[in-house]
């Protein structure tokens, strides 16, 4: 799994995480600290460290493997962008009713994106 959607994963079930295993993750994944410097800032062995980490790493794609909220958000997103751009594309239509149509379109995608 790479960063971006580990990243994602942590934004969405990262409240589930202990503190330690929070600070871990921030520290390894969003300030690219090594597992080194995490364990000389916190005070623990590498090994600790890895540790809190590999179970922080397994919770979080577990809950995603249960709920599947970060793939139907991805997905979401996904059908959003093609939905705005056919409205897009219709508000080139000469017909005004179409064209107000199609900017209520994009409106409601865009306070859907928010």
């Amino acid at each position: 799994m790479d960063a971006l959607e580990m990243t994602l994963l942590y934004d969405y079930y990262g409240e589930l995480l202990t503190d330690r295993q929070r600070m871990c993750f921030d520290l390894y994944h969003n300030q690219d600290y090594s597992l080194s410097e995490i364990a000389q800032e916190l005070q623990v062995s590498r090994q600790g460290v890895y540790d809190n980490l590999s179970r922080a790493e397994a919770l979080l794609k577990n809950m995603e493997e249960k709920t599947g909220c970060v793939k139907r958000d991805l997905n979401n997103r996904k059908v959003m962008r093609t939905i705005v751009s056919a409205a897009k594309a219709l508000e080139q239509h000469t017909d005004s009713q179409v064209k107000t149509l199609a900017q209520t379109i994009v409106n409601a995608a865009q306070l859907l994106e928010e």
